[in-house]
């Protein structure tokens, strides 16, 4: 059903949540965008301890209006039932619900300047539907997915940045419409929890990345792979001078299940890696070596106004609140991640080239 990657990847995933994963036994989640990226990641993962971990099995709703057009990675079964909804219209779910994860959202650049308002509405009216849903299901554990562009371009003083920082954020630039929902979202969420007592926690993700990630995402690493794949230079948009740190997928999927089910509540937790801060140039030349170097690097516009000059000069977070906290830490280096990213692309994207042969038989 999927490839040796995403098996490796969730096998790796699973053996690091056993001394806490009992904790979904026999209780009911809901996922909110659970067709995308990071929520096909938590349904393969339950999927995989409801089989080799837990003494009764975990059931999962999602929730999804494939707006961004992904697709589940499992099939419907006792213990999983996909629901098409938007979750800006009120939800009605007649089961018991013990945790919520809100992962919906459009967080690629390319769809959230094309669905400007529906972006909005999930981070805002989605959220305090779901919100409500929590209200009534007096759910144990509910997770926010936010976003490390709550901090906007932040002050060089405060990079690493901490999840005390506030924020330097346009409410009317080019990326306003995702970043101010965001962190609108993560006020209903303090909000809810203030006046209704609901045990929320709000994940700010940076740069996570690997399988399931789409082929014209147009995030850096998908765009530069898919790229390289045909042959084409790697477009670096603005001067590439711009940084980031990655986390690869199974890293981030640890840190999110270990806030979901810890009692943290009230609280916004950074999930990334705080090593390795690469700009784009450096990263694009790391990519290019690994195709062998047939691959050139070029500077190029970006596909709309949320690229190039309105993109934040650096992105790393202070992980010091959840490494203290929640015992996370990472352990995939970006050239492992790279690797291990394109190993599945190499398959899922069906490109056929010399270059895709050549760097598939050299891992």
């Amino acid at each position: 059903m999927y490839n040796q990657v995403v098996e490796e990847d969730i096998r790796s995933i699973g053996e690091d949540l056993k001394p806490i994963a009992n904790k979904l036994s026999g209780k009911t989640l809901l996922i909110t965008g659970g067709a995308g990226f990071l929520g096909n990641y938590f349904l393969l993962t339950i999927e995989h301890l409801n089989k080799n971990v837990l003494t009764e099995p975990c059931k999962v709703i999602s929730v999804d209006n494939f707006i961004t057009g992904m697709k589940y990675q499992i099939g419907e079964s006792g213990n999983f039932k996909a629901i098409k909804h938007d979750i800006v219209k009120p939800l009605k779910i007649d089961e018991k619900i013990d945790y919520i994860i809100h992962a919906a959202g459009i967080g690629s650049p390319k769809f959230y300047r094309i669905y400007k308002i529906e972006t909005i509405d999930v981070g805002v009216l989605g959220t305090r539907n779901v919100l409500e849903m929590a209200k009534e299901k007096k759910v144990k554990s509910f997770m926010f997915f936010s976003s490390s562009e709550v901090y906007g371009d932040p002050d060089p003083r405060f990079v690493p940045t901490p999840e005390t920082y506030y924020g330097n954020v346009s409410c009317t630039g080019p990326r306003s419409n995702y970043d101010e929902s965001k962190r609108l979202g993560e006020t209903l969420c303090v909000a809810y929890n203030e006046m209704h007592n609901i045990p929320v926690k709000m994940v700010r993700p940076f740069n996570v990345y690997g399988p399931g990630m789409r082929e014209d995402d147009y995030r850096v690493i998908p765009n530069f792979v898919a790229n390289a794949f045909k042959g084409n230079p790697l477009p670096i948009y603005g001067e590439g001078h711009q940084t980031r740190t990655f986390c690869y997928i199974t890293d981030a999927m640890i840190g999110f299940f270990k806030m979901l089910l810890s009692e943290h509540n009230k609280e916004s937790f950074n999930v990334g890696t705080q090593e390795g801060e690469t700009s784009m140039e450096e990263l694009a030349g790391m990519i290019a070596e690994i195709f062998g170097n047939k691959v050139q690097v070029r500077k190029a516009p970006g596909l709309n106004d949320a690229y190039g000059k309105s993109e934040p000069k650096r992105r790393c977070p202070d992980i010091t609140k959840i490494r203290t906290l929640l015992d996370y830490h990472p352990k995939v280096d970006l050239r492992t991640g790279l690797k291990r990213f394109i190993k599945w692309a190499a398959e899922e994207y069906s490109i056929k080239s010399e270059i895709v042969t050549e760097v598939k038989n050299s891992f």
